[in-house]
């Protein structure tokens, strides 16, 4: 990161409404860059991996993307690993923080894996 880019993220991250913003996507951003990485260790493009899955190249753009409008089904995230050598593990995990209401807090997290 640039030194300017650097310091205007510290600038943004010091205002507490966008740091709680950042933050409530960092998980989002963490699974996103898993699937990125998946696909540059395949040695894919996003065309050949389209291809693989009878897709179009814009389609897995939106795939990786972070776009709030695109939110792909398991199936399709099952298929997307698959091409990649992959399978995507999903599991809840107990929110560590605590709440004061009365329901308990669950996270769905996504995870993409190897397949062996």
């Amino acid at each position: 990161m640039t030194s300017t880019l650097k310091r205007f993220k510290a600038r943004a991250l010091a205002r507490p409404d966008v740091k709680k913003a950042y933050d409530d996507l960092a998980e989002e951003f963490d699974f996103l860059d898993e699937v990125l990485k998946a696909r540059a260790g395949s040695g894919l493009t996003q065309a050949e991996v389209a291809v693989r899955i009878g897709t179009t190249q814009s389609a897995i753009a939106r795939l990786e993307s972070a776009e709030p409008k695109h939110s792909p089904s398991i199936a399709t995230l099952q298929k997307y690993a698959k091409a990649l050598g992959y399978k995507v593990e999903v599991r809840l995990v107990k929110n560590s923080q605590r709440r004061t209401t009365v329901s308990t807090a669950h996270t769905a997290k996504a995870t993409v894996r190897r397949s062996a």
